[in-house]
Parts: structure tokens; C-alpha cells; sequence
């Protein structure tokens, strides 16, 4: 069978684009990858997808998943290893050795976060690691918490938590911020607010249900210090999910898709949405958006097909 579009990912840009897909009558493949539900599914509460003032990562992204398939989305649990732009039908290999073809594809494939390798992080990821202050930064009321990193995205997660939270420590790797973002001088200057230079985490501590401290360590001495600590930030950057495309479609220098005219990539018929190509908001509405504006460009180029 030959689909009329093949999305790669199930986050909610991915599950959006099949909504919209199907519910235009055309043949919709999602390819779930290895998460399905994307990073969202590891997220506890979610405070701020309108209409719902609370609901579980989890149970949201499964509420998408059962509203796609009740318009007729096909949603398979495989991870696509290669795939082929050269002639259509587009070809998508998977790794249980099957082949997907489409008229055109979705690419929904979102980004990782960098993880700093240490233990205890994902003994305690939601259970006080966090990767987005936006999301969980109410969480946080009055509490001690550290953002590791020292980039434009370590600055903006700290002044936002600033709003927050009792005392912030920043903990950076280098001597210096590299922040280019003004906002940074908001951080700097916050008498709340401790950056520490020259350093690295090197283990989370918790008591099972939460962590509790930080240990880190500086780079010149290796002198240990432990930081007691309600939540960790973890802000040095993001990993795009595009290995698979770099020969097929183009890339910018950072490995994020090259967006041309909202969601069109350089390549007709191949669309993209939500974080492999938004290096700056990372949101599941923003994602979601996108993954709508996909859909009625991918529709748009099947209806020019007929």
C-alpha cells in the first residue's frame, strides 16, 4: 500500500498532523518511533494545555493517540532507521525490516535533550530533574533549586524560575556565561541568585521518592560540594532527532530541518513540524501548531497531485 502521507513521530506535532490527515480522508501512517506519546509521556502534570487546568503528560498524549486513530489514523510502534526522498512514492525503512510508502511525508521527529551523564538523573527525572522551568517552574514555589548550564537557554530557564522559586544556583562548566541573551544580566544581577563558575554536577542525590541535593564538582581543584536542592534544570541544549534525513534533506548547522515557507523543506512533498525544526519555543502547543500548519501544507500539495 502507498499512503497518501507517512508521519514520523508521535509527539503532539506528530499526533496533530494525523487528526488533520485523516480526518481529510486521506491514508495516514504514523510511525511511533521507540516513546510513543514523545517526551511529553515522561512529563508529570501538564498545567498549561488549554482545557485542561492539570492532566498527566501520559494521559494527554494517549488521549491524541485515541483521537487519531478514531478518524482512521494507522499508528505503527516502529522506529524508522533510513529513509528515501529520491523518487516517489517516498520510501521509510524500519527496524523490523519492513518498508513504508507514501506520496509524502511529516517529519515530527522532535529533539532530546543533552543529559549530563550523571547518577541519579534519571532516578529522579520529574521527581525534581527537570528540562523546561516553562512547564514546571510553579512546581517550584518557594524552593531551592539549581539550572545547569550557561547558554542562552540556562539564562532564560533561570530568570524565569527567578519568578518562583526561594534561591537559584547556577552551575556552570565554564568562567564565564555564554549567554548572548540581555536577559542574562536579569540572572547576574538577582541578589537570589548564586552562578558558579568552573564546575560541573557529578552525582543527584534523593531519598527514593525525590531529590533532595547536588554534588558538584570544580573543574580546576576537583574540590566536591554538595548543594541541598528541591529541583535541577538541566539547559545545555538540544539534540534535533534528524540523523536519518542529513543525506536527504537539508539541515542547518545545528542539525535542525531547514523550514522553508512555515513548514516545506527543500525537498516537495516533505513537511516538518514541531521540534526538529524549533530550535526556540519547544512547547507542546507550539509543536502542535505546527503540526496542523503541516497538515494543510501537506494537504494542500496532495490536492495539486490529483
Amino acid at each position: 500500500m502507498v499512503y497518501d502521507v507517512a508521519i514520523i513521530g508521535s509527539g503532539p506535532a506528530g499526533l496533530t498532523a494525523g487528526i488533520y490527515m485523516s480526518r481529510a480522508k486521506l491514508s495516514t501512517i504514523i510511525l511511533e518511533g521507540t516513546q510513543p506519546g514523545g517526551q511529553l509521556t515522561t512529563t508529570t502534570s501538564v498545567e498549561n494545555w488549554p482545557g485542561n487546568i492539570s492532566i498527566l503528560g501520559l494521559d494527554l498524549m494517549m488521549q491524541m493517540r485515541s483521537h487519531a486513530e478514531h478518524y482512521g489514523c494507522k499508528l505503527e510502534m516502529n522506529q524508522v532507521t533510513k529513509v528515501d526522498f529520491a523518487n516517489l512514492p517516498y520510501s521509510l525503512y524500519l527496524d523490523n525490516g519492513q518498508k513504508v510508502q507514501a506520496r509524502s511525508v511529516i517529519i515530527a521527529t522532535g529533539a532530546s535533550h543533552r543529559e549530563l551523564g550523571c547518577p541519579g538523573e534519571k532516578e529522579y527525572f520529574a521527581k525534581g530533574v527537570s528540562v523546561c522551568a516553562t512547564c514546571d517552574a510553579p512546581f517550584f514555589k518557594d524552593k531551592q533549586v539549581i539550572v545547569v548550564g550557561g547558554g542562552d537557554s540556562a539564562v532564560t530557564e533561570a530568570e524565569h524560575l527567578t519568578h518562583f522559586v526561594k534561591k537559584l544556583t547556577l552551575v556552570h562548566i565554564l568562567d564565564e556565561l555564554t549567554a548572548k541573551d540581555p536577559i542574562k544580566y536579569k540572572v547576574i544581577e538577582n541578589p537570589n541568585v548564586e552562578i558558579i563558575y568552573g564546575s560541573s554536577v557529578k552525582e543527584i542525590k534523593g531519598d527514593g521518592q525525590k531529590m533532595t541535593a547536588v554534588v558538584i564538582e570544580n573543574q580546576k581543584n576537583k574540590s566536591i560540594k554538595e548543594i541541598p536542592a528541591d529541583g535541577l534544570f538541566v539547559a545545555i541544549g538540544m539534540i534535533p532527532n534528524t540523523a536519518i534525513f542529513k543525506d536527504q534533506i537539508e539541515l542547518d548547522k545545528h542539525g535542525y530541518i531547514a523550514v522553508k515557507d512555515n513548514t516545506k523543506t527543500n525537498r516537495e512533498g516533505v513537511f516538518v513540524a514541531g521540534d526538529a525544526a524549533d530550535y526556540r519555543y519547544r512547547q507542546a502547543i507550539t509543536a502542535a501548531g505546527t503540526g496542523c500548519m503541516a497538515a494543510l501544507d501537506c494537504q494542500a500539495y496532495l490536492n495539486r497531485l490529483k
